[in-house]
């Protein structure tokens, strides 16, 4: 095994990009502290190195960029206060927000399964490229948690309440609804991708996206929008279950039975912070709220329940508390959304020192 091969995150230089490679095939590149940490370096670094142009960021393996944050580690974690989560939460974010206003081109290939942590690395990016085999997701109300990593941002920030939609019921964006939702900028077929990057590294960017960018494929989801606008605009996620389901079409019914298969508590936490995002003129602002909501579910119920379903036992039959919509009270939510002192993120600017030490 090769040195490269032991890495999870192959750093490299090619001509005048910097190349970040994820490398933890098997769980298709999840994301954990080390790896967050060895990205902040790596870009801090090529932030400051003249001869460093771009920086282009993949997965290695078959299966995908990132399947998002290593979930059982969390899942250990909470069990026993969450410390770990909470400071692996906090470079995370810090990394999401400095990507966000990276000064270079920030080319991230979203190729495969890109979800949470997946999208943190990638949605906030300057070039964002998807191909055919993209699958793009927020998962995280059916394991008891919350949209963070900025995905709040990015969804509270689509066509009317598509955003919402995909939020509630974990829903799936393709290529094309990628694009037109605002998670990525240019299509680029996955057979062309090798090519892509090589003509980034002997060429231009703007040159490689001539050649090799295309039209983007249509959007499922944008073709929906009046339904979803009409459904999902209310005030309540028990008002919206009580629309679609009163709507009564296939595409309606399905979409209400998947928000009821969801954490009740994570479902209502989730409405309340799109809605506050909206609101919020930074990424960091979203990142700040979203750090009190993530530290907060670590000392939830739903979340370790979510994970041990969903990953660990794999019964996929969670026993959520609340159990239902109706149980949810004012209280439970309003705990996620409580300052945290000294412990808050403050995110004011991208500041990647504080990750590298």
């Amino acid at each position: 095994m090769s040195q490269a091969d032991e890495q999870e995150v192959v750093v490299r230089r090619s001509g005048g990009v910097g190349r970040l490679t994820l490398n933890r095939p098997k769980a298709i590149n999840a994301l954990n502290h080390a790896m967050v940490r060895t990205m902040a370096s790596a870009l801090l670094e090529w932030e400051a190195d003249p001869e460093v142009t771009a920086v282009v960021v993949d997965g290695a393996g078959e299966r995908g960029l990132c399947a998002g944050g290593d979930i059982v580690a969390i899942h250990d974690d909470a069990k026993f206060g969450g410390t770990g989560s909470r400071e692996f939460w906090r470079d995370e974010y810090v990394l999401n927000a400095a990507i966000g206003r990276y000064p270079k081109p920030y080319v991230a290939i979203m190729d495969g399964i890109v979800m949470g942590g997946g999208v943190g690395i990638s949605g906030h990016g300057s070039v964002r490229v998807v191909t055919e085999r993209s699958t793009i997701a927020m998962p995280e109300t059916g394991i008891g948690f919350v949209p963070d990593v900025g995905g709040t941002f990015l969804l509270s920030r689509t066509p009317g309440e598509i955003g919402t939609h995909v939020a509630l019921t974990t829903g799936r964006l393709n290529a094309g609804d990628a694009i037109a939702l605002g998670f990525a900028d240019h299509f680029v077929p996955s057979e062309s991708l090798g090519d892509f990057v090589a003509a980034i590294e002997t060429r231009s960017l703007d040159e490689a996206l001539a050649t090799f960018a295309q039209p983007a494929p249509e959007s499922p989801l944008l073709a929906q929008r009046d339904w979803i606008d009409a459904a999902y605009s209310a005030d309540t996620v028990e008002e919206i279950v009580s629309r679609l389901q009163a709507a009564g079409t296939p595409e309606t019914t399905k979409a209400a039975e998947r928000i009821l298969g969801k954490s009740p508590v994570a479902l209502t936490v989730t409405l309340r912070s799109l809605r506050h995002a909206r609101t919020l003129d930074s990424l960091e602002e979203v990142l700040n709220e979203e750090f009190r909501v993530s530290v907060a579910s670590l000392s939830s119920h739903d979340l370790v329940e979510g994970i041990r379903a969903q990953v660990i036992d794999k019964d996929r039959n969670p026993q959520w508390s609340p159990a239902t919509l109706a149980d949810v009270t004012a209280a439970d939510v309003d705990r996620y959304f409580q300052p945290l002192g000294e412990l808050e993120l403050g995110l004011a600017a991208p500041d990647l020192e504080e990750v590298r030490q």
